[in-house]
């Protein structure tokens, strides 16, 4: 016998009789089924930490709750060293998604800075998210070539540094891990970003390779950027996966549940979390999951020396480009809701892109806004995170049926929280949350009075709307191929509206209103 299962040489020397006895005991436990012995030296464990939605946000996030501060991504690399330091753990640090874009620590580098510091993290692999494709399809093949792990999306076709799935042994557990990208990649992303490629429907994929994983695997892992939701439903449609690690819905899952034998796990956002799925693979084959969040914050953890000092870098290169100080808020604006319901920020965003370019109606999809400014001294910087996005503003004459048809396609998926829920200038409108899709308007009022279906408005959008993005078809319709949309960013338009004004106290005024039926 070896030390590793338990018993110490030269500790019992047994003679005659007794030796044989003893030698047919060991002999019958070892070969019988299951038994505990086989079953305790066979017994592997594996550790998968895991992270999504980072967005650039590097530093550390002050919340709503006085003195709460959450996240550091250099707290979170320090948290996951010590979490793959356990004994008799092998580990793999999986990436969900949407890591390139969003705040400007990583747009000013158009992701450059979020590989550099997935590559000190020491992440094993990636599925794509469909802001990966934001600065479009160069850049995101450039951005591949410099990870230095494999980049995954089984059911992307046209970009071709990517893989299906791969297959990595770790501790002597053989991981098959399959990604899988949202299929709306082209509507939340600028069309010309995917041009020639292809989305198909993750579960069909998932369905296709899960024969072959099977044979070649004893843990199998999905993982994806499609929603918490939609990672649920993939589990009832393609089971066989021990796990769905995901992404792309921001959505804090503490206590991943089992979907069948599927556990089913997201880390939230924004390096606020730390996903840690732990398996136990069986002498039988038979493997057990338990997942849960470290939720990180300063302090938590000693940081990583080499992150911190990558995150100070960018963050000092940010600060020199990017501190002027455009004007001060006296009450805090509020971005983060704009997904479902009127914000302060989204007012003064519609307010002030109807006003620049003389439109009668400004309507801007709520996903183009990412954050909130607290009161106080609004930097550059800090309006680059709200609006990352370089957008452009797109003038287009509709009638009233137009408008109606653009304001219910937006409320139609209000329950996801789609980003295509409408922020709106020169405008007041009611709606039923509850009410059929389609027909959950209630009442549209313009300046002079009802919206009138025959009547003809000017309404400005915003350039990915006019491309079709988020669904908005009829816009694309409508827009053609209007080549005048470059100019001007909408970011650009509210930095000089507030470097003129100085001061701004925006509140709701009730434009957009739910009411019941």
């Amino acid at each position: 016998m070896s030390e590793a299962m338990g018993v110490k040489k030269g500790f019992f020397r047994p003679r005659g009789a007794t030796a044989f006895i003893l030698a047919l005991v060991l002999l019958l436990s070892w070969s019988a089924p299951g038994g505990d012995s086989c079953a305790l030296a066979q017994e592997k464990r594996l550790r998968i930490l895991h992270v999504n939605d980072f967005h650039g946000f590097a530093e550390p996030i002050r919340t709503l709750k006085p003195g709460e501060v959450l996240g550091g991504v250099a707290y979170l690399a320090g948290r996951a060293s010590e979490l793959r330091a356990a004994d008799n753990v092998s580990s793999l640090f999986l990436a969900a998604g949407d890591m390139i874009q969003g705040h400007p620590w990583a747009n000013m580098t158009k992701g450059k800075s979020s590989v550099e510091l997935m590559n000190l993290l020491g992440v094993d692999v990636m599925v794509l998210g469909n802001h990966e494709f934001d600065f479009g399809p160069e850049t995101l093949r450039d951005r591949i070539r410099e990870m230095g792990f494999p980049v995954l999306g089984a059911n992307v076709g046209g970009l071709d540094n990517i893989l299906p799935y791969v297959l990595i042994e770790k501790g002597g557990v053989r991981v098959a891990v399959l990604g899988l990208v949202t299929p709306e990649t082209p509507r939340s992303t600028h069309p010309d970003n995917v041009r020639g490629m292809t989305f198909a429907d993750a579960a069909a994929l998932c369905r296709r390779y899960m024969p072959q994983l099977k044979g070649k695997a004893d843990v199998i892992v999905l993982l994806t950027h499609l929603g918490h939701l939609n990672d649920l439903e993939l589990a009832r449609e393609c089971p066989g996966a021990h796990a769905v690690v995901g992404g792309h819905s921001h959505t804090r899952v503490d206590e991943p549940p089992l979907v069948g034998g599927t556990l089913v796990a997201q880390a939230w956002e924004h390096a606020k979390a730390l996903g840690v799925v732990d398996f136990t693979v069986a002498a039988d084959g038979s493997v057990q999951a338990r997942g849960r969040l470290e939720m990180i914050r300063p302090g938590i953890s000693k940081p990583d020396d080499a992150v911190a000092a990558l995150v100070a870098r960018y963050t000092k290169e940010l600060e020199a480009a990017a501190s002027e100080v455009l004007a001060r808020t006296t009450v805090f604006l509020e971005g983060d809701g704009s997904r479902s319901r009127e914000t302060n920020l989204g007012d003064l965003v519609a307010d002030v892109v109807r006003e620049r370019t003389g439109a009668q109606i400004a309507l801007l999809n709520g996903g183009s806004i990412r954050g909130s400014l607290p009161a106080g001294a609004v930097r550059l910087q800090d309006l680059q995170a709200a609006l990352p996005f370089d957008s452009f503003p797109v003038v287009v004459k509709m009638k009233g049926t137009e408008v109606r048809w653009v304001l219910e396609h937006g409320l139609a998926r209000i329950e996801e929280g789609s980003g295509a829920f409408l922020q709106v200038s020169g405008l007041r409108i009611a709606f039923c949350p509850t009410a059929q899709s389609g027909k959950r308007l209630r009442r549209i009022e313009t300046a002079k009075g009802p919206l009138m279906d025959e009547e003809e408005y000017t309404v400005v959008v915003n350039d990915f709307m006019a491309a079709g993005g988020d669904g908005f078809t009829l816009l694309r319709d409508l827009v053609g191929k209007d080549e005048s949309w470059r100019g001007e960013t909408i970011r650009d338009m509210v930095a000089d509206f507030l470097r003129r004004r100085g001061e701004v106290a925006p509140v709701t005024d009730g434009r957009i209103l739910t009411v019941e039926d």
